[in-house]
């Protein structure tokens, strides 16, 4: 029987490789109907839908990142302008007013950066998953008591 430990440990290492199947357990075959095979048309519709959603959520995320980007990229311009023009005043506030915009337009940064360094592998790995699971082998077996 597949458990959370197992199902998790899929998603790390080479899994493409590795065959995945779920095996389940029951007191009782039901007397009408092919059981494994409503099953596993349940568990593949489920993990088809879950890689779907999951690929909206990563399509999401790169249009959340490219929008970020923009908006990053237009108030960074703004405030180097800013602290451009600021470097025809003396004085230690418009060094602190500079140094200040220059900090502000690479905070705005973050965002995008972080979106497009690091939150999109996790998404992509989960469709992976989700990918393979929709394709596992389910099998039904009757428990033996």
């Amino acid at each position: 029987m597949m458990t959370r430990k197992n199902l998790s440990s899929v998603g790390h290492g080479n899994f493409r490789a590795d065959p995945v199947s779920l095996i389940v357990h029951v007191n009782e075959l039901p007397g009408h109907g092919n059981a494994q095979h409503l099953l596993e048309t349940a568990v593949h519709n489920y993990f088809a839908y879950r890689a779907k959603l999951n690929g909206l959520e990563f399509r999401y995320l790169l249009k959340q990142g490219r929008t970020s980007l923009m908006i990053g990229l237009a108030f960074l311009a703004a405030c180097m302008l800013m602290s451009q023009l600021l470097r025809q005043r003396a004085g230690t506030l418009s060094i602190v007013l500079r140094e200040g915009l220059i900090i502000a337009g690479w905070v705005a940064m973050w965002r995008p950066m972080e979106i497009f360094l690091y939150e999109w592998w996790p998404l992509l790995r989960r469709g992976r998953l989700y990918e393979k699971l929709s394709r596992m082998r389910v099998e039904v077996r009757k428990r033996n008591t």
